[in-house]
């Protein structure tokens, strides 16, 4: 009876151990197809990642954008970097047309058959304006060119073209005797005023504070009236100038070799073969903010001995010719005995911002001349005066139409002869886009 008893609980426990085994073997075996699943899943994925990294690898790759141009505002506006280079560079341009109705008045081209009563002209121009930075200061080269057809006839020129270095500046611009050239928008008769552009070497030196001063050697070419011989030496010229907040103003002077002609030393007993000629002028511009922004109103004054193109090229142009029609002789710096002739030029402009886009000016002068021995033993004063004025419409940024009218009177008082006034009354419309 024991033993059996024994027996039973032997079985019992067997059993008992037989079922914790199996239940572990389901365990492991569970796990195992869990495991075995899992693998598979990530061998999935991993192949699905490789096919999708092929497939990305055989699409065409868009290149990351070059900036070819780059801004440059080291300068200003509109300038840009010159592709490769550290250069900066702005381009410009501007286009205008015009019509000009000449001299209508008794002894203007509408009188005589063989001349012009109208000037109409079709003007291009084209800018490009170079600069670096370098350790002297900012070196500059500029060029100009202009491209015209007037009455037929076609021109191409330098308007302007120069290279600057620091302070030193050599090409053809204008003048550094020239203070004001003017308000009104054409222009269309002659004011008496330093305005040329000539061949130069100039040096400028900034002191702070919106003074300067200026040194330079300019071609005499560009300065002669009358008969010249050949060059020798060049115009000296020197200016002084101020720009502040309220305005600016100049002091010019120059240094101006007379050298008449050999016609003339042929004839000439009595006279030098050349003289120093001499010119000074100064002038004031003054901004009229409580009129509108961009007013502003200009006084100016030259005097010069046998330098007349220094105080304008409208006197200096004068041919005088008699009551009988016989020209008596033309403006010279010299007169037949050799002595140098004088003169002077008094101008004035206003300039009115009427409306945002209305622009209204006037420019007036008057040039008087002592003419050293015109005819003979006699001398002649020859006065000039002249006023201008136009009005002008910029209904879109840099495109401007404007209309133009001027008046000029010049008379002669020679002893012994009677020389009649000429009048001058021109009128002109003009239409012009600067980009």
């Amino acid at each position: 009876m024991i033993q059996i008893l024994s027996m039973d609980l032997y079985a019992t426990r067997d059993i008992k151990i037989y079922n914790d085994c199996i239940k572990t073997y389901l365990l492991v075996t569970r796990n195992l197809e869990i495991t075995m699943k899992l693998k598979a899943l990530m061998l999935g994925v991993a192949a699905a990642a490789t096919a999708t990294t092929a497939q990305a690898a055989d699409l065409p790759v868009a290149p990351e954008p070059v900036d070819y141009v780059r801004v440059c505002d080291a300068y200003g506006s509109r300038f840009y970097y010159i592709p490769g280079t550290e250069t900066c560079l702005r381009v410009g341009g501007r286009l205008r047309t015009q019509f000009v109705v000449n001299n209508v008045l008794e002894d203007g081209p509408w009188g005589s058959r063989d001349s012009d009563g109208y000037s109409w002209l079709t003007r291009g121009y084209a800018y490009l304006d170079a600069r670096n930075a370098t350790e002297f200061g900012t070196l500059r080269a500029y060029v100009g060119l202009r491209m015209q057809v007037q009455n037929g006839e076609n021109g191409f020129k330098l308007d302007a073209g120069y290279i600057q270095w620091g302070g030193l500046t050599a090409g053809y611009l204008g003048s550094n005797f020239n203070i004001y050239t003017g308000q009104a928008f054409i222009g269309v008769v002659t004011r008496d005023w330093s305005d040329v552009t000539t061949n130069q070497l100039a040096y400028t030196a900034a002191f702070g504070n919106g003074f300067s001063a200026t040194v330079a050697l300019e071609d005499r070419s560009d300065r002669e009236v009358g008969a010249y011989g050949g060059t020798r030496a060049p115009d000296f010229v020197a200016a002084l100038s101020m720009s502040q907040g309220w305005g600016s103003a100049q002091l010019s002077g120059a240094l101006h070799q007379v050298y008449p002609d050999a016609a003339f030393n042929r004839t000439n007993a009595s006279g030098d073969e050349d003289s120093l000629g001499w010119a000074i002028g100064a002038g004031v511009n003054v901004n009229l903010p409580f009129a509108s922004s961009g007013s502003n109103i200009y006084f100016q004054g030259f005097y010069a001995d046998g330098a007349l193109s220094y105080i304008g090229n409208g006197i200096t142009d004068i041919s005088v010719v008699n009551n009988a029609g016989t020209t008596l002789g033309s403006v010279a710096d010299y007169g037949g005995n050799g002595d140098k002739s004088t003169g002077y030029s008094l101008s004035a402009g206003v300039y009115i911002q009427a409306t945002p886009t209305i622009g209204l000016a006037v420019d007036g002068s008057y040039a008087h001349v002592d003419q050293e021995d015109f005819i003979g033993a006699t001398d002649a004063d020859i006065d000039r005066w002249a006023i201008d004025g136009s009005v002008q419409w910029e209904p879109v940024s840099g495109f401007v139409l404007g209309a133009d009218v001027g008046y000029s009177n010049t008379s002669a008082d020679i002893t012994g002869q009677n020389v009649d006034d000429l009048d001058e009354l021109l009128f002109g419309v003009r239409m012009q886009r600067t980009f």
